[in-house]
């Protein structure tokens, strides 16, 4: 059997006994989970002790003997530590942290540490050198760390955080120890916004009311009301309060007639899907910085005139899923 063979069943051994789906926290490392082999230079090590010791055997001598047990005593016991630098820590779940296409989503990792000082961590997630995301950190002993992970965003969508590493070459770098985990974590990645997009179209970018209907907001200042439970302490009438002592509240109303419309079917037709996006992305977000209520109609999704940083997120996260996941509603 060739090492090319022997090498891959070994990989196909180990890949068997790692987690293919995504797992529920808290993720715990006990023995069974940890893996150990030697680094290259732990190899080139192993190989000049050998040809120490062969040495040490033809011409025999002593202080060859005493330095090569040595030296390997010294190794073996670098294997103990580098396995126990990993063993007992635990992983929960922490926040998520969106991003726009071409920048990076951040995944937050809360690792339990119930034990000793574990020095010389390395955290890494993603394939491809370009797509990874990785972090070194020791972690004091009995404590939580909150460790980061930022992840490149090349396409929009859903991006999972995936097959996951913790390693360790503590002490002496010779012998590496890890163990792979899949936390069920994913990120949205919005849409790259347009960098200089036109106005929206003037026909269809307004909905229009003569004279523009009141509505409860917090624009102009509309009367009195007799308080409720519900209200909002800075709504309160205070200097009312003062004089009569009775409890009112502040009503404010906003014009709806400069509610802006986004529409995916008043873009221009030579516009690619992504390019639309893009566009509608960089509108939402000029919109929602001007304080302006703005509507958005996709063709499978439709959402009412509003603002807010939850309707915003509703919005782009319509625009990330656009074509990924049909009937895909948003709360």
């Amino acid at each position: 059997m060739s090492p090319a063979t022997t090498l891959d069943r070994l990989r196909a051994a180990f890949r068997w006994q790692w987690p293919r789906t995504p797992e529920a926290p808290p993720i715990r490392f006990a023995q069974h989970r940890i893996y150990v082999l030697p680094t290259l230079p732990g190899l080139a090590f192993a190989g000049a002790l050998a040809v120490m010791l062969i040495a040490s055997i033809n011409y025999g001598l002593s202080l060859g003997y005493a330095f090569s047990f040595l030296l390997g005593g010294a190794a073996a016991a670098s294997i103990v530590h580098a396995f126990r630098n990993l063993l007992h820590l635990s992983i929960r779940l922490g926040r998520v942290e969106n991003t726009f296409c071409g920048g990076s989503a951040v995944f937050h990792l809360l690792i339990d540490n119930p034990t000793r000082r574990r020095p010389a961590l390395h955290l890494f997630a993603g394939k491809a050198p370009g797509q990874r995301g990785e972090t070194f950190f020791d972690m004091p002993p009995a404590t939580s760390s909150e460790i980061t992970l930022a992840l490149p965003a090349l396409r929009r969508g859903v991006l999972p955080l995936g097959r996951t590493i913790i390693e360790t070459r503590w002490p002496l770098g010779l012998i590496r120890a890890w163990g792979v985990f899949m936390p069920e974590m994913t990120a949205l990645v919005f849409p790259a916004p347009e960098p200089h997009p036109p106005p929206p179209p003037p026909g269809s970018g307004k909905t229009s009311a003569k004279g523009g209907a009141p509505r409860a907001g917090s624009e102009d200042f509309a009367g009195l009301r007799t308080y409720r439970d519900t209200d909002s302490p800075r709504h309160l009438a205070w200097k009312v309060f003062a004089q009569s002592g009775t409890m009112m509240t502040k009503q404010f109303s906003d014009v709806e007639s400069g509610d802006l419309l986004l529409d995916w079917h008043a873009l221009p037709a030579p516009l690619s899907t992504e390019a639309r996006l893009s566009r509608l992305a960089a509108w939402l977000l000029r919109a929602e910085h001007a304080g302006q209520r703005y509507a958005l109609r996709l063709p499978a999704h439709e959402f009412p005139a509003s603002r807010g940083e939850a309707h915003l997120y509703r919005c782009l996260g319509a625009l990330a899923l656009h074509g990924f996941e049909a009937g895909k509603t948003w709360a």
